[in-house]
């Protein structure tokens, strides 16, 4: 059964935007995250260099839990993030591939389309700006627009 008319706005779109509807919204609830003790292990192996250093998906490994592990979960994100890692090894065979012997226009296809679902998988993990601040993952220290709503919305409050 749908409804007629607009959906209705999300409540923290309201919030930021000040509530200039005026409605009672309700409260806000914040949910303390765990901070995990560690990055987790790798499940299945991933691709060394050929110097014996960490290659791509290992590197890409330790650089998702360093980095994001405010908003990942060991315990269920670890397998988006395993898939993820073997696609950089795959990107990276494919590359160097190419340049050793060049590709057909299948396998650079195949190579595009490749990349197209590790930036997918990395947007999924909120590695984009735009999935950041979905998030509520913020990457600015300042935000202009944000204080001068804040000193507007304080302005109101006085004035009532």
């Amino acid at each position: 059964m749908s409804t007629v008319g607009r959906k209705p706005k999300p409540v923290e779109q309201k919030r930021r935007t000040g509530n200039p509807g005026g409605r009672k919204l309700p409260p806000l609830t914040i949910v303390p995250m765990l901070v995990p003790s560690g990055p987790p292990e790798p499940h299945r192996p991933l691709l060394s260099a050929r110097s014996g250093g960490l290659g791509a998906g290992q590197q890409l490994w330790k650089l998702v839990w360093d980095s994001a592990s405010p908003w990942l979960r060991a315990d269920m994100d670890v397998e988006l993030v395993m898939l993820v890692c073997e696609q950089t090894d795959e990107r990276t065979l494919l590359r160097d591939k190419m340049f050793r012997i060049g590709l057909e226009w299948r396998e650079r296809a195949a190579l595009r389309m490749l990349e197209k679902h590790i930036a997918n998988n990395l947007a999924q993990l909120g590695f984009t700006p735009t999935d950041r601040a979905r998030l509520g993952m913020s990457s600015t220290s300042s935000d202009g627009l944000q204080e001068f709503r804040d000193r507007v919305q304080q302005k109101r409050t006085q004035a009532n």
